[in-house]
């Protein structure tokens, strides 16, 4: 197939790309800095230059795309006006395509909550609403925290357990969530592609573990052989929280923000597609624990 890849350069599109290479597929590559753009070009893979959030830099390749990822979210971009970032680079994504000739857009957005959004969360919803309703087929994949090195929720987990045999936390820790292993991720958006039993659809996907982040902690600290201990503390504000990640974890303010306001909300898949779509089982949260030190670069 020919695949147009935008978010390249992010976490899920850095881990997409090789597989989709591997399996034969051309791919066109969006990215905002070719400087930062860390692969081989040539053959079968090309790279486009452009800003989605600048509509007149944005030239989508003829009319011989068969799949479109659209990968990009501004979590980390800013704490009060991301929204506005997302909505405004999928009206441009959305009205480059137009021209094209594009039988699916993938979106890789976030579980939801029916009674209870974050800002970052009905910024992920209304992306969605704008891509199903664009006039191409599309297929949305809503997954939760993913487990693997370099995603920012893994590494918050990795700091926090790797740093604090003690800790005192705020009262969110004891908040469900249904983490997925980056690899589980992976398989999913590639068994997505002209799949017609997805087409169309919005997908739950997420490992076999529903956890609260307590327990993702002590989980972690026990595949790694640590001896850590909790405390939750019920009185921790919002912004004494974001601190908290921001000074002992490597994340930036603004997602420390970003991902505080999301992790107040209990987010589970509410039907789990992705044995129905992969064809394969999830990886438990330990096991996915365990590949995230074992994986080499470049593998998933």
């Amino acid at each position: 197939m020919n695949i147009l890849l935008t978010g390249a350069t992010g976490y899920i599109g850095k881990r997409l790309l090789p597989a989709l290479l591997a399996n034969g597929h051309e791919v066109t590559c969006i990215v905002r800095d070719r400087q930062r753009f860390q692969h081989e070009t040539g053959g079968r893979l090309k790279i486009i230059e452009a800003d989605l959030l600048n509509s007149d830099s944005l030239t989508i390749p003829g009319p011989e795309t068969d799949v479109a990822f659209y990968l990009i979210h501004s979590m980390g971009a800013a704490i009060d006006k991301f929204e506005e970032l997302e909505i405004r680079s999928a009206n441009n994504f959305i009205q480059a395509i137009k021209g094209s000739k594009v039988k699916q857009i993938i979106y890789l957005s976030g579980l939801q909550n029916p009674d209870a959004a974050s800002p970052h969360l009905q910024s992920r919803l209304m992306v969605e609403q704008l891509l199903m309703n664009s006039g191409v087929p599309c297929t949305t994949l809503r997954a939760g925290i993913i487990v693997g090195s370099g995603s920012a929720s893994f590494e918050i987990i990795r700091d926090l357990s790797e740093k604090l045999p003690v800790m005192v936390t705020p009262r969110w820790l004891d908040i469900r969530c249904q983490p997925i292993a980056v690899r589980d991720v992976i398989n999913s958006l590639m068994a997505a592609m002209l799949n017609p039993e997805a087409t169309g659809r919005i997908l739950d996907i997420g490992g076999p573990d529903v956890l609260s982040y307590k327990q993702m902690l002590l989980q972690y600290a026990e595949v790694r052989g640590l001896k850590r201990f909790i405390i939750v503390l019920p009185l921790m504000t919002p912004r004494l929280s974001s601190y908290w990640l921001y000074f002992v974890t490597s994340t930036s303010y603004k997602l420390a923000v970003n991902l505080v306001n999301s992790m107040k909300v209990e987010v589970i898949c509410r039907e789990n597609a992705i044995e129905s779509l992969t064809g394969k089982q999830p990886l438990t949260y330990k096991e996915a624990i365990a590949m995230a030190f074992d994986t080499l670069p470049g593998t998933m």
